[in-house]
């Protein structure tokens, strides 16, 4: 019987679901917190973090399931796991969330530097370093997103201070590492298609691991949260 669930050894496993969840918090509590700073009814805001939390709850666990149960196994073009989650994910949040006036009360009332910093949740990348060491992803994808989500998060910490200390370079530093972090997750979005074409033509390895549980929280959650996080940035900058 095929085996669902990563090859990655359990304690990474394991260390990636708590930094997966942290990382759900994150999100979840700056956004609770622009809330109050928006003024929004007492217990609206309580009910805005949890409201998060819980779809994303489900959301992920509908992307296990379909996961556990061998939907996405096997190399396809292109890959299911994109099919099936990230694009109606996509769909969903730039034609639901990109349009209710509670995300743009919440985008005004976010400190840019908060916007910025909350991408030191992209050190999750570190794992697809150790995809790479355990060989269940090709080298070439994993280093170049891994080490892509990586410098994208270092670079957030220095931006984001900037940012606080009025730095007369900090918009200009703004524009240019949000250009680079969105570059960056759009690239490993092509690089999961075109790496699946190429693994099925000529019958290499190919990134079938990526759709296995708990992986499979990478393309089910990352690109999308991650691009519509950048388009705020630039959207924020703007207003």
């Amino acid at each position: 019987m095929e085996n669902f669930i990563s090859l990655l050894p359990a304690w990474v496993s394991v260390l990636f679901i708590l930094s997966f969840l942290s990382a759900m918090y994150l999100i979840a509590n700056e956004i609770k917190y622009a809330a109050i700073d928006a003024r929004l009814p007492k217990n609206k805001p309580n009910k805005l973090f949890w409201g998060i939390i819980i779809f994303f709850g489900f959301y992920l666990g509908y992307a296990s399931i379909m996961s556990l149960t061998g939907f996405f196994s096997g190399n396809s073009f292109p890959p299911k796991a994109l099919l099936f989650t990230t694009v109606p994910f996509m769909i969903f949040m730039f034609t639901v969330i990109l349009n209710k006036p509670l995300y743009w009360k919440v985008i005004d009332n976010m400190p840019l530097e908060k916007m910025v910093g909350v991408h030191i949740i992209r050190l999750i990348g570190v794992f697809f370093l150790l995809t790479a060491y355990y060989k269940v992803l090709p080298n070439h994808y994993a280093l170049m997103a891994g080490i892509g989500d990586i410098s994208t998060a270092i670079g957030s910490i220095f931006v984001s201070r900037w940012i606080v200390q009025k730095k007369s370079w900090s918009k200009k530093a703004t524009i240019i590492w949000n250009i680079f972090g969105l570059l960056d997750i759009i690239a490993v979005i092509i690089s999961t298609i075109l790496t699946s074409r190429f693994s099925i033509d000529n019958n290499t390895q190919g990134i079938t691991e990526i759709a296995k549980f708990p992986l499979i929280w990478i393309p089910a959650f990352a690109p999308v949260v991650i691009i519509f996080m950048h388009i705020a940035i630039f959207k924020k900058l703007k207003r």
